[in-house]
């Protein structure tokens, strides 16, 4: 019952919002002609319309929950077009605050009003900030729809590490380090392969994935293990769990239905030639000498997000190893536990954000909304001698599309 009514408050807030900037479409179409201002207002609430009925139906019709393309497109278009009528409202408001001083100088002193040409009482909504606001959201919709062709335009960033406490044999290590494959949203595997393509020409020492294989459920990579298996480098493929690993996210039959399915996505990783790290450690041994490699489940500080992981277990008989790798999904994780009670872990990698698949990236500026929630991003952040690479995501989930924040392969060096 709480689920659906979430669905139609949502629902209703979705009208409001319509019949709100319909208000601005009516003022920037008022002297246009009478058919064509019936072709504008038949196209804007035929469209408002069928979002608002698609939005109730989703959760009823399970064939809208599993169709990759309605969960890729349709649903990201809906969302688009919401977001999309939010930036146009920020400026319908300001202009109606604007008609309101007006009303009310008006009511208040009438001479003042006369002066400042308020001759009546019906105070007209400005055209220009009703083109301004329509045409930033319209601005917003179209670059969504532009990113749907970005989502396997995957980018090389390459990072070079220094540590002062690197054994000798290590210096020049190579590490690709990728993130949220999140398979249950791919639909093009010849794109797919072509970045698996990409992360092998790196000739890295050793291949680290830090969590997100799936959406929801195993299933979603079993026609991907043949395009995934092909990853290999001298020292291995290592990999960790992410919040969507678990099936948290969807309802299952009984316990031990996700239980099992949880376990079958173990096992994918196996089949494909992946060590999983269940919080624990591997010792990567080079020309005599030794680091740690230490991979725990997801841990997020979030309260939302699950915190499955061990430190503890992994860290422990870690000791007697000079340098220290952490996998951990969520770097949220490096603020809350890593930094206050693990100081001798060198370097922390993750994923989790994607950069929001939205922002702006410049060699001096980078912002994304996702900053609003998570102090470590995209990129790399340094506390001291320690270090945490948050890598922007190999796949996508929600928005099919990239803006500004690119697939990424990151090629970390430690010299």
């Amino acid at each position: 019952m709480r689920h659906s009514s979430f669905w139609w408050v949502i629902a209703i807030v979705m009208v409001l919002l319509d019949f709100y900037v319909f208000q601005a479409v009516k003022t920037v179409s008022f002297s246009a002609g009478e058919r064509t201002k019936n072709i504008i207002y038949y196209s804007y609430w035929t469209i408002s319309i069928l979002t608002i009925l698609t939005f109730l139906l989703f959760p009823q019709i399970e064939a809208f929950q599993t169709s990759k393309f309605f969960r890729n497109y349709v649903f990201a278009i809906m969302i688009g077009l919401f977001l999309a009528k939010i930036i146009a409202v920020v400026f319908f408001l300001i202009d109606d605050g604007r008609r309101g001083v007006l009303w009310t100088v008006k009511k208040v002193m009438p001479n003042a009003g006369t002066q400042l040409g308020i001759e009546e009482d019906n105070i007209s909504r400005s055209v220009f900030l009703s083109w301004l606001g329509l045409g930033l959201g319209s601005t917003l919709f179209g670059t969504m729809l532009y990113g749907f062709s970005n989502k396997y335009n995957y980018q090389i960033k390459k990072v070079s590490l220094a540590f002062a406490n690197l054994p000798a044999a290590f210096k020049g290590f190579k590490i690709v380090h990728i993130s949220d494959i999140h398979s249950g949203s791919f639909q093009d595997t010849k794109a797919v392969e072509h970045g698996v393509d990409m992360i092998l020409q790196q000739n890295a020492d050793i291949i680290l994935f830090t969590g997100d294989l799936v959406n929801d459920r195993h299933n979603e990579i079993l026609e991907y293990i043949p395009v995934f298996n092909k990853l290999q480098a001298p020292m291995g493929v290592y990999s960790t769990l992410g919040n969507h690993d678990y099936g948290d996210y969807v309802q299952w039959e009984t316990p031990e239905a996700k239980h099992e399915n949880l376990e079958k996505l173990k096992q994918a990783h196996a089949t494909m030639g992946w060590k999983l790290l269940m919080n624990e450690h591997v010792a990567l041994e080079k020309d005599g000498e030794k680091i740690a490699l230490l991979g725990i489940e997801n841990w997020g500080a979030k309260a939302r997000f699950p915190k499955y992981g061990k430190m503890n277990e992994a860290h422990a008989g870690t000791e007697q190893y000079p340098f220290k790798i952490l996998m951990s999904h969520d770097p949220s994780h490096w603020d809350a536990e890593v930094k206050t009670q693990y100081s001798d872990v060198d370097l922390m990698l993750a994923g989790h954000t994607h950069g929001m698949q939205f922002g702006v990236e410049l060699p001096f500026f980078k912002f994304s909304p996702v900053q609003w929630m998570y102090k470590q991003w995209a990129g790399l952040y340094e506390d001291g001698k320690q270090k945490l690479y948050v890598n922007r995501g190999f796949g996508f989930i929600g928005y099919p599309g990239r803006v500004g924040i690119l697939p990424e392969i990151t090629v970390i060096e430690l010299v």
